[in-house]
């Protein structure tokens, strides 16, 4: 048994794959330059601003090491944002395109 063909002219086309399309691009443009501006400002932190990177807070470890640990904090909680959202709206919003594939462009 054979699959029918799709469409992909009619998907791309049709308007709710347009709108999932532009929601998403423009979600993860978000993220990344969030994420983007948050990665270089421990360089430039650590250039610029050495006398609050040099700020002991316990120990051995100072500003600059808990910043560089938070990036792996940024890192996982962009993950969770991306997949909240995704799971509660861009995949409800690919299922109906889904279901309707097969009737596009008949």
């Amino acid at each position: 048994m054979s699959q029918p063909s799709m469409n992909w002219t009619a998907i791309d086309a049709d308007p709710r794959f347009q709108a999932l399309h532009r929601k998403k691009t423009l979600f993860l443009w978000g993220l990344m330059i969030f994420s983007t501006v948050y990665y270089f400002l421990l360089p430039i932190g650590a250039a610029y601003f050495q006398d609050l990177f040099k700020v002991k807070v316990w120990g051995v470890v100072n500003v600059g090491i808990l910043f560089a640990l938070s990036e792996f904090i940024v890192a996982w909680t962009i993950a969770f944002v991306y997949s909240k959202k995704a799971n509660a709206e861009f995949d409800s919003m690919a299922q109906e395109i889904i279901n309707d594939a097969h009737k596009m462009g008949a």
